[in-house]
């Protein structure tokens, strides 16, 4: 049975079935050996002599045994009993057990001998003076048979391949390439880099005169020596042995390579140096090389032209490679699933991981694999630790250190941070840093930034590794186990072998309180983390008791810090990172001298309530970040214009502070909104990088003149101001937020109106615009205009007028401007627009006149009329783009139940149509567009945003051939400038106009 086969080991690769006496001696002795020298096992029956008619035990298990026969019939091939008997297992076991079977007709007509074969392809070898040489034929077939071997994998070859098609492709694709003589593969210990490249080898090496795969370079290496590697390597290569006793290699040798066209694959390589010595650079043209390393500096070193980085299997070829070999299966049983996938999920795509815990739970019971799941929750699994760990004793000791920070402490924070953490206890830590990346040690998350990341597995293997250290746990370097954390501290078990401190205070059962000495023996403490995903107070003190801290403190994030102020004896000289957020301080630092804060590149004081003060920061000279939002207290901030460095300043929701604050000149970025500050001071005049300014929701009421110095100025946020005059604004302005202000006048230079390219005006008591343009939403003034002066605005591409209750008309709008809201305008009776001189469409065009129902029938036309217009100009110009994925969004809105028949000759009151198409109705060979013109019922909609238009079109045509396609219409924008999206309050029916 097939069954059978399937599951029986298999011994050989090829059997050989030949007449010794016609071919043992030529033809199939040549091809043994090609065989081989490919590295295909070959069973091969040195008796040639008649053997009875009978086949032997030991030939018909050697059949069963092999993946494929060759036979090989020659003249007198028939003639033998033992040939036959041979032939005709042969060929029952491709009958019953698809055994793949390969003839070759060696100097016999093919017709002659059909009755043995049937109708079996194989290679006829005439032997006259026009056939082509025997060695062409033996290179084909040795081609063809190792295809065939490929194609028919044993099930532990298939086993090691799962998810590894797509990662061969990609590398056989660079193996082609001209320019792609090295090529490495680098990923971390046991991602599956020796399996990617032995399956790419296996693939190509028939292509090249020679070949070798070199496995475990480093470890040969050491075992080894360099000279006695490089023989064993060159021997290989060359096919017979090699002795070179000297550094360098002889030049006749040196000829012999540069004639070779080869591949070959060095696998992990941890040195440069390694390959060199293997005399590579004198292989010949068109030779590869491929390296697989786990440091991605030994390829750049080793003159890789590509780099592929071997990334982890995703989760569904994670759980088909762990059942293979926990179940013997290419899924879990359905009893398992939920058990394999937590064991998926540790391995986190690791094929190593996934093999070697797939074996040790193969046949287990189910309490066992519940066992081993909480074991490898707290201390991995020693074989895989093992292999990993070989990287580690790779390092040198400065990227071992930072390696177990990192794996230990610093798993969640951003890469600048732990640079900047890390630089201050280890000299070149960013080096450091960027070469266990290399090494695939560490990786970077850039989902939202840059953050360090490390493998779960790696990050196991460095706890491993602490735990080592000592059974005592206070003698350990590094305490991340809330267990041994609160074991320390309760019972002051620290010493001065800890250096860092990590506690989620969430996973701690009871409340723990600290004594004031607790820290007191941990001298080389440098990173002290307390904090707690759940906002749990688990960590009590005295709070006249303040605890004391070591001064080598590097890094302090207290959570919920429980005392009014830092202790009077803590030196804060070696301080980068000092974060205190949602805690009781009420004055931050010392007030008394110039303290030494150099190394100071972070403050974190954001929801501490009772923060009335900070003190003097005179000495942080080095400080990036101030985040004191949600500070309610804090009424003064210290002078910070000499802090050069300062880049964030966060005083949202500071609800007490009123003055502005004191700046460094190249600050670019200024968010004030919700804080108590009312006035804008002249000195904002010395901001002159200031690039944006947010003062949305804050107190402020009046705003110096000096604003319009500031030239590089581009966003202003005043929305919801209690401020009623506004000066002069700056005149390369391009964002200009004035929703929900009181401001009655906006005086506009003509530089300034020439760079805003957005404005709001929503929800405002505007009356009069230096242009004379008057827009307003206050009940007070009947009739307000926008006049054809509003096109100066050159660059405007967004107004938004929304809820602009008093607004009658609007005309001659930009003729650029890409998006119009004016939802809700009441009054708004008149709308005109100028379409002349197009100069540069946009891609995205948008005009919203939802609920403005006093809209009279010209202005719906001209609405109309622009619609199509501009969508038609916009189609026409962009046509050659749509050939390379180019989209644009036409999109229409205003009141009404009626659809234009002059605009849109094809009408249904349904939601489908039939429209016959002329042949003259093309432009330049095809339609451009479109048009849909549709009436709907928005009272349920919220925002036009939300609205999605799904077209499915059937073209046929005379011939009876057809073709279908679906479009679909929705704002792909990537979002407004404002946080949250404003509901609008639709109603009734509205036409839309659109184009797909």
């Amino acid at each position: 049975m097939a069954s059978s086969s399937s599951s029986r080991q298999m011994k050989h690769q090829v059997f050989l079935s030949f007449r010794g006496e016609d071919t043992g001696l030529n033809f199939t002795s040549h091809l043994l050996k090609a065989l081989k020298d490919t590295g295909i096992n070959v069973f091969f029956d040195e008796d040639t002599l008649e053997k009875g008619d009978q086949l032997s035990l030991a030939l018909s298990q050697a059949i069963a045994t092999s993946n494929l026969s060759i036979i090989v019939l020659s003249v007198n091939y028939a003639s033998s009993k033992s040939c036959l008997a041979e032939l005709s297992d042969i060929m029952d076991r491709k009958d019953t057990e698809g055994h793949i079977v390969l003839p070759i007709f060696y100097h016999v007509d093919p017709s002659d001998v059909r009755n043995l074969v049937g109708k079996l392809k194989g290679w006829h070898i005439e032997g006259g003076k026009f056939d082509r040489p025997e060695t062409e034929y033996i290179k084909d077939i040795v081609e063809y048979v190792m295809k065939k071997l490929m194609n028919s994998k044993s099930g532990s070859a298939a086993e090691e391949l799962v998810g590894i098609d797509d990662k061969k492709r990609t590398i056989l694709r660079l193996i082609d390439q001209e320019d792609s003589r090295v090529i490495g593969l680098w990923g971390m210990g046991g991602i599956g880099k020796t399996t990617l490249a032995d399956a790419v080898y296996k693939e190509a090496f028939t292509k090249f005169e020679d070949h070798c795969f070199l496995q475990n370079v480093s470890q040969k290496l050491e075992k080894q020596g360099i000279e006695s590697l490089r023989n064993e390597f060159l021997s290989k290569l060359l096919n017979q042995k090699i002795h070179i006793g000297t550094p360098s290699i002889s030049f006749t040798l040196i000829e012999r390579l540069n004639n070779k066209r080869v591949i070959v694959v060095f696998d992990d390589v941890n040195d440069p140096d390694q390959i060199d010595c293997m005399g590579v650079k004198y292989f010949g043209d068109g030779s590869k090389i491929i390296i697989t390393s786990r440091d991605r500096q030994v390829l750049r070193n080793g003159g890789a032209d590509k780099m592929y980085e071997v990334k982890k299997l995703n989760e569904n070829d994670s759980l088909q490679l762990f059942s293979t070999f926990a179940f013997k299966l290419l899924n879990p049983s359905v009893d398992y699933r939920d058990l394999s996938n937590k064991f998926v999920e540790y391995a986190q795509g690791s094929p190593l991981a996934l093999k070697v815990l797939g074996s040790k739970l193969y046949t287990k019971t189910k309490k066992d694999w519940e066992s081993e799941v909480e074991k490898l929750k707290e201390y991995g699994q020693p074989k895989i630790l093992q292999i990993l760990k070989r990287s580690f004793g790779e390092l040198d000791e400065i990227e071992k250190n930072i390696f177990l920070d990192i794996a230990c402490i610093f798993k969640r924070v951003s890469k600048k941070e732990a640079e900047e953490v890390l630089s201050c206890c280890y000299k070149g830590a960013a080096c450091g840093i960027s070469n266990l990346i290399d090494k695939c040690l560490l990786d970077i998350d850039c989902k939202y930034g840059e953050y360090i990341s490390v493998h779960d597995m790696l990050e196991e293997m460095g706890k491993d590794i602490v735990r080592q250290e000592s059974k005592s746990i206070g003698m350990r370097s590094r305490l991340w186990s809330p267990e041994d954390v609160v074991k320390v501290l309760r019972y002051s078990k620290g010493s001065e072998s800890i250096e860092g401190i990590t506690l989620d205070m969430s996973q701690i059962k009871d409340k723990l309180r600290l004594h004031p000495s607790v820290f007191e023996n941990m001298l080389s403490l440098k990173y002290l983390e307390f904090y707690s995903c759940n906002f749990d107070k688990k960590l009590l003190a005295d709070e006249h008791d303040i605890v004391s801290l070591p001064n080598e403190l590097r890094y302090l994030r207290w959570s919920y810090y429980p005392f009014k102020y830092l202790p009077s004896s803590f030196n804060p000289k070696n301080l980068v990172v000092l974060n205190l957020s949602n805690g009781n301080i009420e004055q931050l630092l010392d007030d008394n001298g110039h303290q030494d804060l150099v190394n100071l590149r972070k403050i974190n004081v954001s929801q501490c309530k009772n923060l009335r003060k900070i003190a003097n920061l005179l000495g942080a000279i080095n400080l990036k970040t101030l985040d004191c939002s949600g500070c309610e207290s804090l009424v003064e901030l210290p002078c910070l214009n000499r802090l050069t460095s300062l880049e964030f300043l966060e005083l949202e929701e500071c609800y007490s502070l009123k003055e502005f604050p004191e700046l460094p000149n190249n600050f670019s970025d200024l968010s004030l909104q919700e804080t108590g500050i009312e006035e804008v001071p002249d000195s904002i005049d010395r901001l002159t990088s200031l690039e944006m300014l947010v003062l949305s929701n804050s107190m402020v009421k009046n705003v110096s003149s000096h604003i319009s110095k500031l030239e590089s100025l581009g966003l202003l946020d005043l929305s919801y101001c209690p401020i009623a005059e506004f000066p002069e604004i700056p005149r390369n302005l391009r964002v200009l937020e004035l929703r929900g202000t009181q401001i009655e006048e906006v005086p506009f230079c003509f530089d300034c109106q020439s760079s805003l390219t957005l404005l709001d005006l929503s929800y405002t008591s505007i009356q009069k615009l230096q242009c004379n343009m008057s827009i307003s939403s206050s009940g007070d003034i009947k009739t307000v205009d926008v006049p054809s002066s509003i096109t100066r605005f050159g660059n405007l591409v967004r107004l938004k007028m929304n809820y602009c209750n008093s607004l009658k008309l609007l005309s001659e709008v930009p003729p650029d401007l890409s998006y119009l809201e004016a939802h809700g305008c009441s009054s708004l009776e008149k709308v005109t627009f100028t379409d002349q001189n197009l100069f540069e469409l946009p891609d995205d065009i948008f005009m919203i006149f939802s609920n403005c129902f006093n809209l009279n029938q010209d202005s719906i036309d001209n609405i109309l009329e622009s619609a199509m217009f501009k969508a038609g100009a916009q189609v026409e110009t962009r046509t050659s783009l749509w050939e390379i994925g180019w989209e644009s969004q036409t999109f229409f809105c205003f009141p009404g139940n009626e659809i234009s028949a002059n605009k849109f000759e094809f009408q249904s009151l349904n939601s489908s149509i039939d429209l016959k198409i002329a042949p003259n109705w093309r432009v330049g060979g095809g339609f451009l567009a479109f048009a849909i013109c549709l009436v709907a019922d928005l009272t349920d909609c919220c925002h036009y945003k939300n609205l999605e238009c799904i077209c499915e079109y059937q073209l046929k045509a005379t011939d009876g051939g057809n073709e279908k396609f679906k479009t679909k219409w929705y704002d792909h924008e990537d979002g407004d400038l404002d946080s949250e999206l404003e509901d609008f309050e639709f109603m009734g029916d509205h036409v839309l106009v659109l184009f797909c």
